[in-house]
């Protein structure tokens, strides 16, 4: 296959590289996972033939997630919201509407929050040996301690680009291939085209904060979930918790590609031409994953008590005003307000905290203080309105907040890892007429300690 043309999409402020590889009516984007360089992918032949099995079903859309390749670098760990928004940005670019979502391992995150969050530009989702959870806890054994973190970030910090160390990095990630010299030789200049010292330890950084366990319900697309034969726990954990998911088990296959082994690589390319197979023309899931956002001003009743109707409806006017600024320059939804208060829709939870706050501070001028919070569930969307428990739950963290205060549900705590908000723990509530308790966080002011 001839070497594709690179081009680039614009995420913000990041210029995201990609190819465009075969042609048909359906598409697919592979996101492949914590490294990758596109101009030395094609020197693999056996990388290639995964390509190239993935183009026998359509195009596919391969890109370099930011920071890595010929992507542009960047320095600070990034969330699974800001990924997912390189994914669709690329889409767009490469004029491609819908597509079916190919990951897998740390790169899970990316395509579990895209469909749940997109589930109109989602055709469906497969994922090769999923990570859900980057750290090992009670109830996802399966990812390393923070203990084993530290060893493998202090190793990164201190070798990574370093011959031995990428070598010795072959015999772990693809031991059915390590002995080859010509393997190994190509492998080490991949990870250090893909990845330099400093984008190496936020890359690992990244995985290590993933967590979109809690997302996993709100995914409606068609998934399969491809086991990797030696850990089939991650898959299952997965498939059980995404609505309708199917799995597909491998044959032997000992490192984390399936592309080095004759197969494995069979297997899959199978696997994955099954599932294309059975999927439906495009027609938009009703439910979808939003983050909630509820603002009110605290203290309103004593406002209107010294301002006076006249003076009252000024200000509130003003403060509308302010609101609706910070909600586009944030890109979020106003669906309803109600007096002094907003409810707001975003399609990522980073967006919907950094409006709250900008909100908060915007106001400030205006001798006026509110309460916020920002909850991320999954909802019914028809004609417009947005309904569910996630409304609700979202409802009830705003009432819990103090003045100024900026109030969030762990689910959002988790899914901006990464994104650089930090929270402090405010412990365990009871929503009114929701079920269990909720851990709360509100958004810590000033910088870090």
């Amino acid at each position: 296959m001839q070497r594709p043309e690179v081009s680039y999409a614009r995420s913000g402020d990041v210029a995201i590289a990609y190819q465009a590889v075969g042609e048909g009516a359906l598409d697919l984007v592979f996101i492949r996972g914590i490294a990758g360089d596109l101009l030395s992918t094609w020197d693999q032949p056996l990388l290639v033939r995964h390509v190239e099995g993935l183009a026998s079903f359509g195009r596919v859309l391969m890109l370099d997630k930011r920071g890595t390749g010929l992507s542009d670098r960047v320095r600070e760990v990034h969330s699974p919201e800001t990924a997912m928004d390189d994914v669709r940005a690329v889409m767009e670019a490469a004029g491609s509407r819908r597509a079916i979502l190919w990951t897998g391992g740390n790169s899970t995150g990316i395509g579990v929050l895209f469909a749940a969050t997109y589930p109109e530009a989602c055709g469906g989702l497969i994922i090769f040996d999923p990570t859900v959870r980057g750290t090992r806890s009670v109830d996802y054994p399966w990812s390393p301690t923070e203990e084993e973190w530290r060893t493998r970030l202090a190793d990164v910090r201190s070798s990574w680009g370093e011959r031995g160390y990428l070598e010795e990095l072959v015999g772990e990630w693809a031991p059915e291939v390590a002995q080859d010299a010509g393997f190994r030789n190509w492998f080490v200049w991949h990870m250090r085209r893909s990845l330099s010292p400093g984008s190496a330890l936020t890359a690992f950084r990244t995985a290590m904060e993933l967590d979109v366990g809690d997302v996993l319900p709100a995914v409606r697309v068609p998934t399969l979930v491809i086991a990797h034969p030696l850990r089939p726990g991650p898959a299952q954990y997965t498939a059980q918790r995404i609505r309708g998911a199917e799995i597909a088990r491998l044959p032997e296959l000992r490192g984390v590609y399936t592309w080095v082994d004759d197969d494995a690589h069979r297997a899959t390319i199978e696997a994955t031409g099954r599932f294309v197979a059975q999927l439906a023309k495009p027609g938009g899931s009703d439910r979808v994953l939003t983050t909630i956002l509820f603002t009110d001003i605290v203290g309103s009743t004593e406002l209107v008590a010294r301002l006076g109707d006249s003076g009252w409806r000024e200000l509130l006017q003003r403060h509308h005003a302010i609101v609706r600024r910070e909600l586009a320059r944030f890109h979020g939804r106003e669906l309803d307000t109600a007096g002094d208060g907003f409810f707001a829709t975003f399609d990522g939870p980073a967006r919907a905290v950094q409006a709250a706050s900008a909100i908060g501070d915007a106001l400030l001028p205006l001798e006026i203080q509110i309460r916020s919070g920002v909850h991320t569930g999954e909802c019914e969307v028809s004609d417009g309105k947005v309904a569910g428990i996630a409304v609700s739950i979202g409802a009830r963290i705003s009432s819990l907040a103090s003045a100024g205060e900026v109030l969030v549900s762990s689910t959002v705590k988790d899914l901006v890892a990464g994104s650089g908000l930090r929270f402090e723990d405010r412990g365990d509530h009871e929503l009114k007429g929701v079920p269990e308790k909720w851990r709360l966080y509100a958004l810590a002011r000033g910088p870090s300690s």
